[in-house]
């Protein structure tokens, strides 16, 4: 059986929510509600955090989890997972955003199970509920292939666009034409991760500040399941009250 590892990207510096991994949270940094999240929903999983400074490895270690320290340079978590994973030695790794403190075992067992199929690189989309989402940036879209469920691609923008209403949709439209958001969590195989952080960033990547488009356009295959389990990214201050106000 192959050896898989979960390891979680985290960066100190965040342009939208500066510093955000350490916002405190009833009083917990966010960054310890990811962890303690990932190890009550999938124990069985060796667990790693790919850190680029010391003030987020120092809660981490302080709590019992295992921080590898990387470079601060990297462009993207794929890049500071690969890093990690040359400690790790995992033949498949999971990758849990640092900042999505609702992720559910059921999630983190999909993209095992996805991973292990014959694509290079699994995520996961739920569908969205309200045009107001579906519109806004911060949360990516993600089309895909029917029957195979092979990702197309990802954007910032409102895709499918609706050409016949001008784009002007509203949350029964969203609803009656599933539309998916994209959740930033990731499986990769081994080999796929190094050769990620060999290859210059994408066109498209960097338009859109997407990583995973890298993948697409040097034509690796993102397979991409579907959840109904209900989370939230945390990449605002927004965000990071709702989650308060979920955990009540």
């Amino acid at each position: 059986m192959p050896k898989i590892a979960i390891i979680v990207p985290c960066r100190l510096e965040s342009t939208r929510f500066p510093r955000k991994l350490l916002h405190l949270i009833k009083g917990k940094p966010l960054l310890l509600w990811v962890a303690e999240r990932i190890r009550r929903e999938a124990p069985e999983f060796p667990l790693y955090f790919a850190v680029d400074d010391e003030l987020l490895a120092a809660p981490l270690r302080a709590a019992g989890f295992e921080a590898i320290l990387t470079d601060v340079q990297h462009q993207s978590g794929t890049d500071r997972i690969a890093e990690a994973n040359r400690v790790v030695k995992a033949d498949h790794v999971v990758n849990v955003q640092a900042d999505e403190p609702l992720v559910t075992r059921a999630q983190i067992l999909a993209l095992s199970e996805l991973i292990a199929g014959p694509a290079a690189m699994a995520t996961l989309a739920t569908p969205f509920t309200t045009a107001a989402d579906f519109t806004n940036p911060n949360q990516v879209k993600v089309v895909f292939a029917s029957g195979g469920g092979r990702a197309l691609y990802f954007s910032r923008a409102p895709i499918p666009y609706a050409r016949d209403r001008a784009g002007q949709v509203d949350d029964a439209w969203v609803k009656a034409n599933p539309c998916f958001k994209h959740l930033g969590l990731y499986a990769y195989k081994a080999d796929l991760i190094e050769r990620f952080a060999k290859l210059p960033p994408g066109r498209h990547e960097q338009i859109e500040k997407l990583e995973q488009l890298r993948v697409i356009e040097n034509g690796y295959e993102i397979v991409c399941g579907v959840t109904n389990d209900p989370t939230i990214g945390v990449d605002t201050i927004e965000d990071a009250v709702k989650f308060g106000h979920c955990i009540g």
